[in-house]
């Protein structure tokens, strides 16, 4: 396993992640654990939830599962990284009693002590912003954050779906009270197929020395060769996938990069993945898999090698939007 620096800070993490999000929808318990003592067998030491995950009235079920395979013992929690999110609501029906979501003091204090009963852990290593908050200013942001670090409770603080200028706002304000780190890490949506990331967030993440951690590298299985899988009567794409491939345009686009890694030998996932961990600033895309032969794919992408011939072919089929401001300007 590879580390890096988590942004500026001084936190080794490896460069893959293990994404939480199906441990409970779709992996049940048991095999959850299974999934997590593979992957820090093979050195992966940053994990990655959220209070929201376990989803509709199981929200917090994720946690849980984490937990109560802390509670096994044997060092896990002291090996692992680990980050949750605020920000979603909790309440089981989908409506959020007033200040039960978002990210007013109020809220992250609750939230903050509900994650850390489920996990059953004392402390949270780097504690994420799901989302912003256009109600609630940063210095009452900043104020919690600052009393929970004193408590013990979080040691860093990360923001994930942030614009480029919430990046700048939020680590501005930071910098102004003074004695706050501010935001280490940004997790945002970038792969192949989607990369208006480079345009701003990318930029912004960087020059504040964010480090980047990208979700749905994959982009929902669009990238895992799904049209090959389609036609060998394996699992039909749905979500993001499938609507894409709705698209004529899209699916002639994907079919080229299918064709592309087939033509060198590569399996589409792993390429995927590799190519994300060529990317200026990235520390490491967020893996969440379902099954071991998930996780055991992912981990092939750590070796692989991507000539500077295939990069450039790749760039042919998605090419990115260019930086700012030359990308809508001059």
């Amino acid at each position: 396993m590879r580390y890096t620096q988590l942004g500026r800070t001084g936190l080794k993490v490896s460069r893959l992640v293990l994404g939480t999000m199906n441990f409970g929808p779709q992996t049940d318990e048991a095999d959850s654990h299974a999934i997590m003592d593979a992957a820090l067998d093979a050195g992966i030491n940053f994990f990655d939830t959220a209070n929201v995950y376990g989803w509709g009235e199981n929200k917090g079920r994720t946690e849980e599962i984490i937990g109560s395979w802390f509670a096994q013992g044997g060092g896990r929690r002291d090996k692992v990284v680990l980050a949750t999110k605020v920000y979603g609501n909790m309440g089981p029906d989908g409506e959020a009693w007033p200040n039960h979501d978002k990210l007013s003091a109020v809220n992250i204090r609750r939230a903050v002590d509900a994650s850390l009963k489920r996990l059953g852990t004392d402390h949270i290593d780097v504690y994420q912003f799901h989302h912003i908050d256009r109600a609630t200013p940063f210095d009452e942001i900043w104020q919690a954050v600052d009393v929970l670090i004193q408590q013990g409770k979080i040691l860093y603080v990360g923001s994930s779906n942030f614009p480029g200028y919430k990046i700048a706002q939020a680590n501005e304000t930071a910098a102004r009270r003074g004695g706050t780190i501010g935001l280490v890490s940004e997790q945002c949506l970038y792969n192949l197929a989607e990369r208006r990331a480079e345009m701003e967030v990318i930029p912004a993440a960087r020059d504040y020395g964010l480090g980047v951690i990208p979700w749905s590298p994959l982009h929902g299985g669009l990238l895992g060769g799904v049209i090959k899988k389609e036609a060998e009567g394996g699992r039909r794409a749905s979500g993001r996938a499938a609507d894409t491939l709705a698209d004529p345009v899209a699916r002639k686009q994907i079919q080229a990069y299918e064709d592309l890694l087939e033509k060198h030998g590569v399996e589409p996932g792993e390429a995927a993945l590799a190519w994300l961990l060529t990317r200026p600033g990235v520390t490491g895309p967020i893996v969440g898999p379902r099954t071991r032969e998930q996780l055991d794919s992912a981990l092939r992408a750590l070796e692989l090698e991507l000539g500077e011939e295939l990069l450039s072919s790749l760039d042919e089929i998605f090419p990115g939007p260019g930086p700012s401001p030359e990308a809508f300007a001059w």
